[in-house]
């Protein structure tokens, strides 16, 4: 499927360019259904000091492709060709927007949920996620979703029913299910700069009822960011014990002349309590700790070269800290990471 879906892109992208030079390509009524190909592409290099070790990655190395078959309805294609040297399908949606504000989605997508999570890897401020984005609300799936911007006052709603598995699979897709897994959100810009974000989730995998709610704010003034969001998770069924996660940090731009547009300081502090992924489970079917309990400062700097989240050299640090008898994976520790990311 995964390679199908591959051809696909690779064949309409050489479609639409061959068409492009066709003189015919300059009536208006065909350029409005040429499709859009955007990608991203994520290098870096992570040293360890703990460890004494390093390594190279290509974190993600992402392609899309959007565009319209009518004047309200329109699509979306995206896969990464490696997500941690994975070949992942990511977005396949088709959307209509029969009235102004409102849209209509059905397919594969990252649910309207948290803000930090809800980030595409080009818009993110540092190299690694935040463990709100990472560990505890980082959820994709299949269903559909409604969503509604008012034109008179400055609110956001969008709410969808998903499988609420835990995966995407193919088999993934083919499971029924009688439970109701939903997540809603509603964004509020009470004033240019400043956003309030609301948002809930249920997801059901092994069938364990799991219930996430979020709350998160930013503010935008005089080069600054500032951006607070805190995440509950609660097991219904008792399996696990309710996880908190907190994601904080600020951004200073300050404008460069030469070569650089901008140098942008960022300093970020989050945490989570322990966490299960509600999938993991031991051979008597009891929960298996996905993650143990964490704080970590993360102090970094960005070089633009280009527009913000275009062309960035990513340059950040990452003191982590654990509690006694806490299980440390080797990809969660203190590290220094150097990452170049390009978005065309």
């Amino acid at each position: 499927m995964k390679r199908f879906f591959i051809l696909v892109i690779l064949s309409l992208a050489a479609f639409v360019l061959a068409t492009a030079q066709n003189d015919s390509i300059q009536n208006k009524k065909w350029k409005f259904f040429i499709p859009e190909f955007d990608g991203t592409v994520r290098a870096k290099y992570e040293y360890q000091p703990q460890m004494g070790a390093s390594r190279f990655q290509v974190r993600n190395a992402r392609f899309s492709i959007n565009g319209k078959v009518h004047k309200i309805a329109s699509y979306k294609l995206e896969i990464d060709l490696s997500d941690q040297g994975k070949i992942r399908m990511l977005d396949a949606y088709a959307r209509l927007t029969p009235i102004k504000g409102g849209s209509f989605t059905i397919g594969q997508m990252r649910v309207p949920f948290t803000i930090d999570a809800h980030r595409s890897p080009h818009q993110q401020y540092f190299a690694n996620r935040s463990f709100i984005a990472k560990q505890v609300g980082d959820v994709r799936d299949v269903g559909f979703t409604l969503a509604y911007t008012f034109q008179n006052f400055p609110l956001t709603l969008q709410g969808g029913l998903f499988n609420g598995f835990d995966d995407i699979t193919e088999d993934g897709q083919k499971r029924w299910t009688k439970k109701a897994n939903y997540s809603v959100k509603a964004e509020i810009f009470p004033v240019k700069g400043f956003n309030i974000t609301l948002s809930s989730q249920k997801i059901a995998p092994l069938n364990s009822n799991i219930f996430m709610h979020d709350a998160g704010t930013y503010v935008e003034f005089c080069n600054f960011h500032i951006e607070g969001e805190y995440l509950y998770k609660h097991y219904a069924d008792g399996k696990f014990k309710d996880v908190h996660s907190v994601d904080a940090f600020i951004n200073y731009d300050i404008p460069l002349k030469k070569v650089f547009q901008k140098i942008s300081i960022l300093c970020r502090y989050d945490m989570m309590t322990d966490h299960w992924d509600g999938v993991t489970l031991d051979d008597e079917g009891h929960a298996i700790m996905s993650d143990s309990k964490r704080h970590r400062i993360t102090a970094g700097t960005t070089l633009s070269l280009a527009k913000p989240f275009r062309a960035d050299l990513r340059i950040n640090y990452e003191k982590y800290m654990y509690g006694d008898g806490a299980i440390i994976d080797e990809s969660e520790q203190d590290k220094i990471t150097f990452e170049v990311m390009l978005r065309f």
